[in-house]
């Protein structure tokens, strides 16, 4: 679902993705693991469009998305929650949903979404500013979903979340992976929430992947130390 090839990103003349290949099956979830530093935001936002690549090629489906702009990824099947949420603040929670349905041609938010997300429902009305850390997270990921996309992109949910919300996130993503078909990649720090919501867990260090391996037989000690600093 998707396909990334020899992918690599610069800023400037600095390097930071040497040639990252990397495949997602449909209804898969893949978590990328690393410390800070390591290219896992720089290959979302490659990923996305927000920043271009220096070569290699990106395929949602069969559809080449290499050097398209953001939104037309976004109308070609790939969603994104950046680091941070960065939902509109001043916004309802209504009006927050609602901004991600421009490329579908709906106006209205889908049942299935709020049926995810009970909490948003009851909240609707209220500005997005007035949620807390989780219920933030919670809306940037329903907001992604309302583009109705084949490929979900977020880039480190856990961070500045409490651990009991972390829980209820990695059951929730797993529920959209199963209802939706999803395929989910996950930028990750927290490797017990990565253990708890991938199917695969790959590691970046340098910008380069240096370990991949199914949750089933995982070396736990060994992810631990590429993301011990």
């Amino acid at each position: 679902m998707l396909n990334v090839k020899s992918l690599s990103a610069a800023y400037g003349e600095s390097e930071v993705l040497h040639g990252l290949d990397l495949a997602v099956q449909p209804g898969e979830i893949v978590a990328i693991m690393g410390r800070n530093g390591m290219g896992k935001t720089t290959l979302m936002k490659t990923l996305m469009g927000i920043m271009p690549e220096k070569s290699g090629d990106v395929t949602v489906g069969d559809r080449a998305v290499t050097g398209m702009k953001s939104h037309q990824r976004v109308a070609h099947g790939i969603a994104y929650v950046p680091q941070g949420r960065m939902i509109f603040s001043a916004m309802t929670v209504q009006e927050n949903v609602e901004t991600g349905l421009t490329v579908t041609g709906q106006s209205k938010v889908p049942d299935d979404i709020y049926e995810l997300f009970p909490v948003l429902l009851e909240m609707r009305d209220r500005r997005g500013g007035n949620l807390s850390g989780g219920q933030q997270q919670q809306l940037a990921i329903a907001r992604a979903l309302a583009s109705n996309p084949k490929v979900l992109l977020l880039d480190e949910p856990t961070e500045g979340i409490q651990p009991s919300i972390i829980r209820d996130m990695a059951r929730t993503l797993r529920q959209i992976r199963d209802e939706k078909g999803l395929s989910i990649v996950v930028s990750e720090q927290v490797l017990s929430f990565a253990l708890d919501v991938a199917d695969r867990v790959m590691v970046i260090e340098n910008g380069n992947f240096v370990h991949d391996s199914p949750r089933a037989g995982i070396d736990e000690a060994k992810v631990s130390k590429f993301l011990s600093v």
